[in-house]
């Protein structure tokens, strides 16, 4: 499938710099935008002068009524460095040991964003502003950034969601931490995840559910990355861009979806829907194929997950 080739060398490899586009985090956030109010959000992957993730939630603060937005990242990339050399102030003087360190990991915390250049609007322009004169809202990580070294964990203890775009490679790890932590969480990650030994029962216990969004996106990546001959661009900028098949939002926030019942029409006829030769139950080839008039056991593809009611329908189960 398109796409797929690209993820699992993300794997594979442990190339895990895939920056989301806005476009697609604001299509996601719009549905849990009353979650956020008065909550401390932390996107723990994430480099501010890159992410997509915290720039929403940067440029919509007050909008979301958030308490505080903290933001982690394990590498500065090669295009935050450039950006860094936009915000001289981060740090004082410009010394040689000074410039080493804006290739250090570093957290930033924001507990208030208002209109600091006074041009009339709260914006993102505003955010570049509260980095370069409030040095104390960027502060070197002691560590390695890593999600999971032990001051990277005490921001995750004090946050109510954390969002973000994890590491593919360290996606099982990843969650097993969240689910450690009993954190609230909207991430991205790759639909076949469902199939994970360690992941399903997450999904057949009601502790995870599918987001909105899923399908094919594009996602930018570092100039050091291969160019390949599918699934792979160059914009008019000259940044590298790579697409990722079955992506999809994985959280544990109530969202409308999950109470929406699918609309079945089809009539069940057992030449239409074969049973297993060892199993009691019949063969569903397509989600949009369950019958409306049969109540015994299905066999369905992983997709399902993705229209899944759980007052509709009990998952009992992986083949």
């Amino acid at each position: 499938m398109a796409g797929n080739s690209n993820l699992k060398d993300s794997v594979r490899q442990k190339q895990d710099e895939f920056y989301t586009k806005l476009s697609l985090v604001e299509n996601e956030m719009k549905h849990y935008r009353q979650h956020f109010k008065g909550k401390v959000v932390l996107c723990n992957c994430d480099d501010p002068y890159e992410s997509n993730f915290f720039k929403y939630f940067a440029m919509n603060f007050n909008a979301l009524g958030l308490k505080k937005l903290i933001a982690t990242c394990y590498a500065t990339s090669p295009i935050a460095q450039k950006e860094l050399s936009l915000f001289p102030d981060l740090f004082d003087e410009p010394t040689e040991e000074r410039a080493s360190d804006h290739r250090k990991p570093y957290k930033v915390e924001i507990s208030e964003v208002a209109d600091y250049n006074n041009d009339g609007a709260v914006d993102l322009s505003d955010v570049e502003w509260l980095l370069t004169n409030k040095k104390n809202t960027r502060e070197l990580l002691k560590g390695d950034g890593d999600f999971r070294s032990a001051e990277c964990i005490e921001l995750l203890k004090q946050a109510d969601i954390v969002a973000t775009n994890p590491p593919f490679s360290l996606f099982r790890e990843y969650v097993a931490q969240l689910m450690k932590y009993d954190k609230k969480f909207i991430i991205v990650g790759n639909m076949n995840s469902v199939a994970y030994k360690e992941f399903f029962p997450l999904l057949a216990d009601y502790k995870v559910w599918l987001g909105y969004n899923s399908g094919h996106f594009w996602f930018k990546v570092p100039s050091s990355y291969d160019e390949k001959s599918t699934d792979f661009k160059i914009d008019e900028n000259g940044q590298k861009w790579r697409r990722m098949g079955n992506i999809c939002f994985f959280t544990n926030l109530d969202i409308a979806k999950r109470h929406e019942s699918m609309i079945l029409f089809r009539n069940y006829t057992s030449s239409g829907y074969p049973k297993y030769d060892n199993f009691d139950a019949i063969e569903v080839s397509k989600t949009a194929d369950i019958p409306y008039d049969y109540d015994g056991i299905m066999g369905v593809p992983i997709t399902f997950i993705d229209k899944h009611n759980p007052e509709q329908f009990e998952i009992l189960g992986l083949s």
